[in-house]
C-alpha cells in the first residue's frame, strides 16, 4: 500500500460531514499539515486551508473545488470495501490523526468512522463531535479534567479496564457491545484510564484538546500498526 503523507507531527483529516470552520481553526492552531478526504475538500477550502493531498473515490468532491488544487495532490482511490476515511488513515505515515467532518450528519457514516478508529491499520485519531472528542482508547492514558467533566467509554469489542479519577470505576469490569458499557460517567479531577485490549472508545470535552494529543502521541498503544 503505498504512503501519502509522511510527517513526524500530527496531520489534520478533513471529511465532508457536519463540521465547521471552527473546529478546522482550533485545530490548525495545534497541526499545520492538512489532508482532504473526498467531499471534506470544500470545508478544507471554505477554512482557507491548502491540504497537502486530496483522497478518497471523489464520488461527493464537487468538481470546482478540485479545479482549485494542483492535480498532483489528488490521488483517486476505488473500491467498495473500505471508507473513504479508512483509505485515508491506512495512508498515512503519521503519529496522530485530528479528525473533523466524520461525525455528525448520516449514523451510518458515524458508526463507520467509529470502527475505523479501532482498525489495525489506523494511526491513533480524535474525531471532532459537536461538543466532544472521541478516540480510541490505548493502554493507559493520562489526562487533566475537573471534577464534573463527562468522560464516556463506549466498547466496541469486549475489553477490561481500570481507572482512578472516575465517579464510577471500572476497575475489572467486562465492558462489552449488548452488555456493560460505560457512558455518562464523570470526573473527580485529573483521569488514568486503562484497558486491557483494543476496542474501548474514549468521549471527553473538546476543551482537553491540547492535552488529548500529546497524551495520545506518548500513549502505549495495543499492538503494533503494519509497516506500510
Amino acid at each position: 500500500m503505498t504512503t501519502i503523507v509522511h510527517s513526524l507531527a500530527p496531520v489534520l483529516l478533513i471529511g465532508g460531514g457536519a463540521a465547521s470552520v471552527a473546529d478546522v481553526m482550533a485545530a490548525r492552531e495545534l497541526v499545520s499539515t492538512c489532508v482532504a478526504v473526498d467531499g471534506g475538500l470544500r470545508l478544507a477550502l471554505a477554512s482557507g486551508v491548502e491540504p497537502v493531498a486530496v483522497v478518497g473515490d471523489f464520488d461527493s468532491v464537487l468538481p470546482e473545488d478540485l479545479a482549485q488544487v494542483p492535480e498532483a495532490i489528488l490521488h483517486r482511490i476505488t473500491g467498495q470495501d473500505d471508507t473513504d476515511f479508512e483509505k485515508a488513515l491506512a495512508r498515512l505515515d503519521v503519529p496522530l490523526v485530528l479528525g473533523i467532518g466524520f461525525m455528525g450528519g448520516r449514523v451510518d457514516h458515524q458508526l463507520a468512522a467509529l470502527h475505523a478508529l479501532i482498525g489495525p491499520a489506523a494511526p491513533p485519531c480524535i474525531l471532532f463531535a459537536e461538543e466532544e472528542l472521541l478516540f480510541h482508547c490505548p493502554q493507559a492514558l493520562s489526562l487533566p479534567c475537573v471534577a464534573g467533566d463527562v468522560v464516556s467509554l463506549f466498547p466496541l469489542a469486549a475489553v477490561r479496564g481500570r481507572s482512578t479519577g472516575l465517579e464510577w470505576p471500572i476497575d475489572d469490569l467486562l465492558l462489552s457491545p449488548g452488555g456493560r458499557i460505560g457512558t455518562s460517567n464523570r470526573a473527580l479531577g485529573d483521569i488514568r484510564i486503562e484497558s486491557d485490549g483494543p476496542g474501548l472508545i474514549g468521549i471527553v470535552p473538546k476543551r482537553l484538546l491540547s492535552a488529548l494529543i500529546p497524551a495520545l502521541v506518548r500513549a502505549p498503544l495495543h499492538g503494533q500498526r503494519p509497516a506500510l
